[in-house]
């Protein structure tokens, strides 16, 4: 979809994903497309069941797709696979989920949650080794050897969401969906849990597809941003870019959402709020088209129109020729 000469590592074509209920069909995702360079953060946000997490566990395979194609370096990985084939996708794509209280076994100690990936796969030769890697990756997230004993239920929600982070590390995968890893967790832990997944990013070499609803957090954390509403992309920018000239009306009004540290500004702030049953989408149909280099918008030959104006309108105001 997008010309660039980097490495796609994950490429998601015409996606789609639909639950049925009985003789009832629900589209939670509508016709999909993005890639994923290698080494990039690339976020999907929007509001709480607008399809984000359905994509994140479609690429994962935990979700059944309806339609379309999921590439990981070039190869589809959505329908049937052989056992070799799933084994690599486990293997090089791992999930950290958005509840770590409910993705960890209650039941298991902490040593048995990090290693159950290694042990599936025996990816150490003996049990010194095993030890070593589960006692490097619960170190690497601050978490301390003789934690392994324990229980989830004896850690806090951020303490969780480490064990959650090392259970994915150790597997050592390209590729990691980060479903929301902050959203459960206290203002003050959530700086330190973006900054260890940054740290991974760098020493690792790691992709990241990062899921969450609030703007202001991905700014920090993501190279570019997909803007998801009801299933279907609005928006896909580089993250400056994105924040310098938001085009489509949604992603407006999920920038009006971000709070203001300034209360005098926070009070005079005009919440937008996005109606698409006002667009007129008489005539052509919208598609996801692109409006600047690596800048693409959801919108029909119409609105494309009224976007460029509202655009240069913008570059001016921002000193841009």
């Amino acid at each position: 979809m997008e010309n660039d000469n980097r490495e796609v590592l994950v490429s998601v074509k015409n996606l789609e994903v639909t639950f049925t209920n009985g003789k009832r069909a629900f589209r939670a995702v509508k016709n999909v497309s993005f890639d994923i360079y290698k080494g990039e953060t690339f976020a999907l946000v929007g509001e709480s069941g607008s399809g984000k997490t359905t994509i994140g566990r479609a690429i994962i395979r935990l979700n059944s797709t309806s339609n379309g194609d999921i590439l990981y370096k070039g190869k589809k990985i959505n329908g049937p696979l052989t056992k070799e084939e799933k084994r690599e996708v486990i293997r090089n794509i791992q999930m950290i989920f958005q509840d770590p209280a409910a993705s960890l076994n209650e039941r298991a100690t902490i040593d048995y949650c990090v290693s159950e990936g290694i042990e599936n796969f025996h990816l150490y030769s003996s049990e010194e080794e095993r030890e070593a890697k589960v006692d490097e990756a619960l170190s690497s997230v601050g978490l301390l050897p003789e934690h392994k004993s324990r229980y989830p239920h004896e850690f806090s929600g951020g303490q969780r969401q480490r064990v959650g982070i090392a259970r994915a590390i150790i597997m050592e995968p390209e590729f990691i969906i980060a479903d929301e890893p902050i959203s459960a967790l206290d203002v003050s832990i959530r700086a330190q849990v973006l900054n260890l997944l940054n740290k991974f990013k760098k020493e690792r070499g790691l992709t990241y597809m990062f899921i969450a609803h609030d703007l202001s957090v991905v700014r920090y954390f993501s190279d570019r941003i997909a803007v998801i509403h009801k299933g279907r992309i609005v928006e896909i920018a580089p993250t400056e870019e994105l924040f310098a000239y938001p085009l489509h009306p949604y992603t407006h009004s999920l920038l009006q959402a971000v709070p203001m540290p300034d209360p005098r500004i926070e009070k005079n702030k005009k919440l937008v709020v996005y109606d698409e049953s006002k667009r007129d989408l008489s005539g052509e149909k919208p598609v996801l088209q692109e409006i600047r280099p690596g800048h693409f918008v959801f919108a029909n030959e119409r609105e494309m129109g009224e976007y460029r104006e509202k655009l240069r309108k913008m570059e001016e105001e921002n000193g841009v020729k």
